[in-house]
């Protein structure tokens, strides 16, 4: 999976859920990648996992007047506060988006599943994903504002299971009946 191939379904579905569902068109700007560091944030991020094959995280940030925007749109009314429903509405859009991006992923890579939204709200805190990876991050600019979607996937690991896991797993399976 190129950073090419990621950045265009990224794009797709965000141009698609924000024209859709909050009326708006995105402007794109300049996709980068970025190597895993620990990323400094102020405002929100919304998480969601992927998982199958091939696995990673995608994300959705932007500042905190950013998400109320966008929330606000989604939700026909102004927000003059990250709250509960801002939260909420974030997580949905960032479901929808990346939801729509691993149904692309899906063609090529077999399925793959996704978490539910993990949304975080602060200021100056820092989030890193743990082990080394490469992210994909796609830019966009909305009524002069910015938010982006990163999305970072790698092939798994192969599973198997030795002899150890086995008896551990009968141990476990007795021991709960």
């Amino acid at each position: 999976m190129t950073h090419e191939m990621k950045v265009a379904a990224v794009r797709d579905a965000a141009h698609s859920v924000f024209e859709m569902m909050l009326g708006v068109t995105l402007k794109d700007c300049e996709p980068t990648r970025e190597e895993n560091s620990p990323v400094h944030t102020d405002g929100v991020v919304a998480l969601v996992g992927l998982a199958g094959d091939w696995a990673g995280t995608g994300a959705f940030r932007c500042s905190a007047e950013m998400a109320r925007k966008v929330s606000g749109l989604m939700l026909m009314q102004e927000f003059a506060a990250v709250d509960q429903d801002v939260l909420d509405a974030v997580g949905e859009i960032t479901n929808m988006i990346l939801g729509n991006v691993k149904t692309t992923f899906e063609e090529k890579l077999g399925p793959m599943g996704l978490s539910i939204p993990t949304v975080i709200y602060g200021r100056n805190f820092i989030t890193r994903s743990v082990g080394r990876c490469e992210w994909s991050v796609v830019p966009f600019e909305l009524d002069g504002g910015t938010l982006e979607i990163q999305i970072s996937l790698a092939k798994s690991a192969p599973k198997s299971l030795g002899s150890n896991h086995k008896d551990r797993l009968s141990t476990v399976v007795s021991m709960e009946v």
